[in-house]
């Protein structure tokens, strides 16, 4: 670990002490009898919720990574909203929108009445401005085109309410795409700034429900509520203001901290819960949710440019080796269902294939000994005086991702091959798992309710976990961007995973949860639909 970031980890954690050591006191569960009697929200209060990572670039576009949205979600609004059970595409800024049906062109109808919190009124040039920026990149700002926007040709302004994208190919997937959190709209104020300043939090500017009103740098952050929002998504029952006053963000990231002012009452709500910290939380009587990432499962990408991995009988060993169900058992609890495919069980266009993921150690050993491989002394399998000798990178995005990566290495050590397990710091981590020969396999994830998610993982052009050449697969990765119909995508979809898992590509783990917990005081905590949370309808009882 660097000493910047030493020191970084040392002033949030003193941050979250002083939170504890400060907030206020009383019995946690305690309520107020109006609240209990007839359970109607109630406005007002602040909202202590402690993050567990370092939120970095602010950037909307590039605004994926959880700790980032968990800011995000809450000042910036987007053209549609996902239902998150249902999946219903349902208006927000824009009210209503058609699709060619070629889903080539799609022309958006945007309200009248939304502002940015700098009170600019939103118009279809604003609209247009984001969306070039996403689809097309811009070399002068610094700004790269985003993955989820594909094949994008460029915007026309109709007039100050409509704006039309036109695009290369056939992009089925785009309006989903309008609902992510990457597809916050922003303001002029902040979308005409280079990168580098599009990343500070207080250059945001944007249309949500809250402002940010103070910014301690990968610390804490303040958001206030806006007195004159009033377009949340239509069909909500809940419209106008806020019911929050302020939301107070903490990066809190030690574990016991977290879970000690959650418990005692210092804290309101958490992100990532541990599996081993869930029976605590229950205990107390506080609220455990677990709403899924619903995308590309976390999965063990096997690298066949790597050289121990080129043969398909040493990857299918791999895959054979590995007991994802002693996994689970060992590490997690029932929110994390043992994965059966390389999407989500929850993912749109899953297909569930268990029976071609089942452990078999015997199976494993047949196939390595066919192929040559050949116990040394020490146990490891050699052939043409190569070990089957493999390394990876354990993120720190995954729970308990070292303790997973152990228990791998362990099971295939049982067949004869060596996994060393590497902890690098995150910007050397990024720049070796770049090269297969370097990093063989490693555990990777996309969390999207949009078959474009596998696209997004594996194609060459894109994040490309396998690092990979193989052009079969690019083929059909990009057929499932490009097929207009429904159908005709969860199809090619499932070509893909079937793909992956009988050319041993991947090995899915367990679908992954966002794990978060709250007081019995807290009500109306919402997700994404891929568990990215959304604190519009959230309210407090009185205590």
């Amino acid at each position: 670990m660097s000493t910047t970031h030493r020191r970084t980890l040392a002033a949030a954690t003193a941050a979250a002490a002083t939170l504890v050591l400060a907030a206020c006191s009383g019995s946690p569960g305690a309520t107020s009898e109006a609240a209990a009697d007839d359970g109607a929200p109630r406005q007002g209060g602040t909202l202590t919720f402690l993050e567990y990572q370092f939120p970095t670039c602010f950037y909307a576009g590039g605004s994926g990574y959880y700790p980032v949205a968990t800011v995000l979600n809450q000042v910036a609004d987007k053209l549609t909203f996902q239902d998150p059970e249902t999946r219903e595409i349902h208006p927000w800024l824009a009210e209503s929108w058609e699709v060619s049906e070629d889903a080539t062109e799609y022309v958006f109808h945007l309200r009248e009445d939304v502002t940015f919190s700098d009170g600019t009124p939103l118009t279809a040039e604003h609209v247009a401005a984001n969306f070039d920026h996403l689809g097309l990149g811009d070399e002068e700002l610094g700004l790269a085109s985003q993955e989820f926007v594909s094949n994008y040709a460029g915007s026309e302004v109709r007039d100050e309410h409509t704006v039309v994208f036109t695009f290369d190919a056939p992009v089925p997937g785009f309006l989903q795409a309008t609902s992510v959190v990457g597809a916050a709209i922003v303001g002029p104020a902040t979308y005409e700034l280079p990168y580098e300043e599009q990343c500070q939090l207080e250059n945001l500017v944007a249309t949500g429900p809250f402002t940010v009103t103070e910014v301690v740098p990968e610390q804490e952050y303040t958001l206030t509520a806006r007195e004159d929002y009033d377009w949340a998504p239509p069909h909500q029952e809940h419209q106008g203001r806020a019911y929050l006053d302020e939301i107070h963000i903490v990066v809190t990231p030690e574990d016991s901290v977290r879970i000690g002012a959650l418990t005692s009452g210092q804290a309101d709500a958490v992100r990532s819960v541990q599996a081993y910290d869930e029976p605590t939380v229950e205990a107390a009587g506080y609220q455990l949710y677990a709403p899924q990432t619903n995308g590309v499962s976390p999965q063990i990408a096997l690298r066949p440019d790597n050289p121990v991995l080129t043969e398909l009988p040493v990857r299918q060993a791999l895959l054979k080796a590995t007991d994802t169900g002693a996994i689970v058992d060992t590490l997690f609890t029932e929110n994390y269902p043992v994965a059966t495919s390389p999407l989500s069980s929850g993912a749109t266009g899953y297909t569930d294939l268990s029976d071609r993921l089942t452990a078999d150690p015997e199976e494993a050993n047949r196939l390595l000994d066919e192929a040559g491989w050949e116990r040394g002394p020490d146990g490891i399998r050699t052939k043409d005086g190569r070990r089957l000798e493999l390394t990876t990178i354990v993120p720190a995005v995954f729970p308990l991702g070292q303790e997973t990566a152990e228990l791998v290495a362990q099971q295939w050590e049982a067949v004869g091959a060596k996994l060393h397990i590497e902890l690098p710091d995150p910007a050397t981590a990024v720049q070796r798992q770049q090269d297969p020969a370097d990093v063989g396999v490693l555990i990777s994830h996309v969390g999207r309710v949009d078959p474009d998610v596998l696209y997004s993982a594996f194609h060459s052009s894109q994040r490309d976990y396998l690092v990979s050449t193989d052009e079969t697969l690019d083929d059909l990765l990009e057929e499932i961007t490009s097929l207009p119909g429904t159908e005709e995508r969860y199809a090619k979809a499932a070509e893909v995973q079937e793909y992956l898992v009988d050319n041993a590509l991947t090995i899915p783990l367990y679908d992954m949860p966002q794990t978060y917990a709250a007081g019995p005081h807290v009500h109306g905590l919402g997700w994404e639909p891929v568990g990215r949370l959304r604190l519009y309808d959230t309210w407090l009882e009185e205590r």
